[in-house]
């Protein structure tokens, strides 16, 4: 086998399967004739095509299993990957079908946890930590490293090593075992309508079990679909009466997870339509047993982890969402029974995908809602970005908590479900009940520390009372210091909160304009010129319609720009003593005569300034004046070498190493008089984004210095380079 190490520019790999349309395994009939065939005649033939001779491929088979695992699962369903056989292609015959191959089959298979994928023919390209770790385990016989697989972004929240009662989401167990249960309840169905009937005469909240038939009359409901019977608890009525409901459903199902403390980020049905499908007079007889056949093939879709379970799924959700009265609701449902494994796309998570993640929706099915070719190409491209360190969700609950936090202008924050196309014929449903505002998440500078924030917590205090009494505040210092970093997190602090939508960030460069920021004439569809409001201008809106909150805009850079042009009369409206409607001032391009602004005193202006950049501009007086000034210094020390060793595992005695010669390096910068303390380089450097863990120390420190720090060397001593040579090779010496 090649043993060529892996890592970004190397080959592909490929893991297929031997097992088509529940045909038979076809592994010893391949390693038999030393080939592998792509049984399908429409799909995957471009990807077969571009085999190549020499590339490595094993043979592998998905599944899914919650117990006899080589590690604690928490009774959690985990993916499992067999590896039955790898080789070498030997010969492509270029048909998109057939490869020759020489096989070295594994007795027993190999099995790898987490990392997998469902697809006949999976490419896996070397370059990161997942697939290089994945290449290695299979081509190369080594360990899997099970426990930084567990504690990866994706997977943590479920099999990391976080204490149990700090894990966001039990609630999820409760509600996957509420969904199996039901499933046996599949062809007992007038067993579970009668003893819903019987939980709704003990309890309240429970009065929309009323169906209305052809012939005019109205009665108790004779049937239900799973989904419908998880949403009576499910629905915009009191926590109390929530976990009262769930109690009784659970002893009616026989689950033994305990009912959940609370019920956060869980999306819920408007009282007004609470079913999952229409009444009696609306129905098709066929609609309830459509919803049970998309439940069952959901899970298990959700289970089984194989390209013929998600064909079967798709058939199904699509059957079910042409029916009456289902709509985005099934997404909602899909979610409830399986919360790891299917995205919710009820409103709020929508906006929350669409304007936060800017992932947009396919709306190709029934009444513009998506089909299930849109609704897969979401949750694909969610499960891909959550394996994303720096993204901000990793998980589908993650995501529906993010989604009830997420304040955007003119929306709710609450996850209330309801589809937009609301039943006429439920108009004397249950009223909809009292909704309460989400919770805050609370963001302070306790929180910033712990985010990585090497700067003493008294200067972090003295920092934020400096931006609450003087309104705005420039960061500056030399590359690397995390201003940018630490401008958002300060905001945050300011509002006590973590709140996107009080936050506009905006970067200053040379052709920024007035008109860009403020206000100014733009082109609109028909040739004509319209008048469009800036980011400033639309943060002040904001603030002026919520005077009890505070709002942000974050400067990226605000000495690359034109400050003064930029800012035009608003450079006068900054100062803190003109922040009152008795200051204020007509803009320049007036929307009507007599039109006349103030900043308002709840908003906040944070810019950072790089102050080793000698191509850009000196800050005006004018400016200087408006603002407060806080210089950032490269910060390295004990909560920085703490920092990076318990997020990098990086050894303490490398950590040491590396300050003393970036210290001994920033002496020689601040003792230069071409140069000076402001062009240090600062720590952001030699501190890995996002805590990612290192492996090589010493190799990833000398590509630092080769890529970023050397060549910023270079610019600062460009008429010595012998200077920033002998530099480079002091920080280098030994490794």
């Amino acid at each position: 086998m090649n043993s060529k190490p892996e890592g970004a520019g190397a080959r592909a790999c490929w893991f297929v399967g031997a097992t088509y349309g529940g045909t038979d395994d076809q592994t010893p009939r391949f390693l038999q004739e030393g080939i592998w065939e792509n049984g399908y005649q429409d799909k995957y033939l471009d990807a077969v095509k571009s085999i190549q001779v020499g590339d490595r491929i094993a043979i592998k088979s998905s599944y899914t299993r919650k117990h006899d695992l080589p590690f604690d699962s928490r009774g959690q369903t985990v993916s499992v990957m067999a590896i039955k056989a790898i080789g070498t292609v030997k010969e492509n015959l270029g048909d998109g079908r057939t490869l020759k191959v020489d096989w070295k089959p594994f007795d027993p298979p190999r099995e790898w946890y987490f990392y997998t994928n469902r697809s006949t023919v999976w490419r896996v390209l070397p370059g990161d930590w997942t697939t290089d770790a994945l290449i290695g385990f299979t081509f190369e016989e080594k360990a899997q490293d099970i426990n930084r697989f567990r504690n990866a972004p994706y997977w943590r929240e479920r099999f990391g090593d976080s204490a149990v009662d700090k894990r966001r989401f039990n609630w999820t167990r409760f509600y996957e075992a509420v969904a199996d249960k039901l499933l046996t309840f599949q062809n007992r169905r007038d067993e579970l309508i009668a003893g819903i009937h019987v939980i709704a005469s003990k309890v309240d909240g429970l009065s929309n079990l009323q169906d209305q038939f052809a012939d005019g009359s109205s009665g108790p409901l004779k049937d239900i679909c799973p989904f419908t019977a998880m949403g009576i608890f499910n629905r915009g009525i009191t926590d109390a009466n929530r976990k009262a409901i769930a109690s009784e459903l659970a002893s009616l199902l026989g689950v033994s997870e305990p009912v959940p403390d609370s019920f956060e980020g869980i999306p819920i049905l408007n009282n007004q339509k609470s079913w999952f499908f229409g009444f009696d007079n609306k129905r098709q007889p066929d609609d309830i047993d459509t919803l049970w056949e998309a439940f069952a093939q959901a899970i298990a879709f959700a289970e089984s982890d194989d390209a013929e379970a998600r064909s079967a799924f798709v058939s199904a959700y699509d059957n079910a969402t042409q029916r009456y009265g289902v709509g985005w609701n099934l997404t909602m449902g899909l979610y409830w029974i399986r919360p790891w494994n299917f995205p919710t796309l009820d409103g709020q998570s929508q906006r929350y995908i669409s304007k936060k993640l800017n992932i947009q929706i396919g709306m190709n099915g029934p009444k513009g809602r998506c089909n299930a070719t849109d609704y897969l190409a979401v949750l694909d491209t969610l499960e891909a970005r959550f394996q994303e360190d720096a993204y901000p969700v990793h998980s589908f609950p993650e995501l529906s908590l993010a989604a009830w936090l997420f304040k955007d202008s003119g929306t709710s924050a609450h996850p209330n479900a309801t589809d937009p196309d609301a039943q006429d014929d439920e108009a004397d449903a249950t009223p909809e009940a009292e909704i309460t505002a989400a919770p805050i998440e609370p963001y302070s500078v306790d929180d910033i520390l712990t985010d990585g924030c090497f700067i003493a917590r008294e200067k972090l205090e003295k920092i934020l009372e400096r931006l609450r009494t003087k309104k705005n505040l420039i960061l500056q210092g030399p590359p690397g210091t995390g201003k940018t970093w630490l401008a958002k997190r300060l905001a945050f602090a300011l509002m006590g909160q973590r709140d996107d939508s009080k936050v506009r960030a905006v970067q200053f460069h040379p052709n920024l304009s007035y008109e860009d920021f403020i206000r100014g004439w733009r082109p609109v569809g028909d040739g004509k010129l319209t008048l469009v409001d800036g980011p400033f201008v639309e943060m002040m809106k904001a603030a002026a319609k919520d005077p009890t909150s505070r709002h942000v805009v974050v400067i990226e850079e605000i000495n690359r720009g034109n400050p003064a042009q930029i800012f035009g009369e608003m450079l006068t409206l900054l100062e803190v003593d003109k922040r009152t409607p008795n200051e204020a001032l007509e803009l320049s391009y007036k929307r009507s005569d007599g039109e006349r602004v103030f900043i308002p005193d709840n908003l906040y202006v944070i810019g950072t300034m790089n102050i080793a950049d000698r191509s850009l501009a000196l800050v005006d007086l004018a400016l200087r004046r408006r603002f407060a000034f806080i210089d950032l210094e490269p910060t390295l020390g004990k909560p920085w070498h703490d920092w990076v060793q318990s997020q990098c595992g990086i050894d303490s005695e490398i950590l040491v190493e590396i300050e003393k010669r970036l210290i001994a390096l920033n002496s020689e910068i601040s003792a230069d008089t071409g140069l000076g303390p402001q062009f240090r380089v600062g720590h952001s450097y030699v501190t890995p984004p996002f805590g990612i863990p290192i492996s090589d120390a010493r190799e990833w420190f000398r590509q630092v210095v080769d890529t970023e720090i050397g060549p910023l060397l270079d610019e600062y001593w460009f008429d010595a380079l012998e200077k920033s040579q002998k530099a480079r090779e002091r920080l280098l010496e030994g490794y």
